[in-house]
């Protein structure tokens, strides 16, 4: 019997350990609550935007305070709302058919803002010279929205 008591301790730790796992969305690694979900879901609206070249949709998404610095140090290439829609008509010309899939990583509040950290994956096929071609990318990517009405608003990373 005395040698029962560590498996038995062992036992109690794991299943203690087990009760306390926070329970995730699935496919993703976000917490299950009602606020992630809307998250997700308003994220999951803009996705199905981006692979339907849906501008209209995009720029409604965006907050008059949007800015985006593309990630780079210079400002040579930072665009606001009206730049984003300009860049928006300028890239999706040339595309003939898109495919954009996220895995959402995290969703945290900081300084107001949510932030969503996703890994995504897009693929796309556009046209050059008469000549159709794919392109695929995979990277990280935060994206930065705000509450506005009950409502998200993207301020950056679209």
């Amino acid at each position: 019997m005395k040698n029962l008591a560590p498996l038995c301790l062992a036992i109690a730790v794991v299943l203690s350990a087990a009760a306390c796992q926070k329970q995730m969305i699935p496919n993703t690694e976000v917490p299950d609550n009602r606020f992630n979900r809307s998250v997700i879901e308003f994220c999951e609206r803009y996705r199905h935007a981006v692979e339907d070249l849906n501008i209209g949709l995009l720029i409604s998404m965006a907050s008059p305070r949007y800015f985006d610095n593309a990630g780079t140090p210079s400002g040579d290439d930072d665009y606001d709302r009206d730049g984003l829609e300009e860049i928006l008509h300028k890239r999706f010309t040339a595309i003939k058919a898109m495919r954009y899939e996220f895995k959402y990583r995290d969703i945290y509040e900081r300084n107001g803002l949510i932030g969503v950290e996703v890994t995504y994956t897009m693929s796309f096929q556009y046209e050059v010279d008469g000549k159709s071609r794919w392109h695929n990318r995979t990277a990280d990517k935060r994206l930065e929205l705000e509450v506005d009405d009950d409502a998200f608003l993207f301020v950056s990373g679209m």
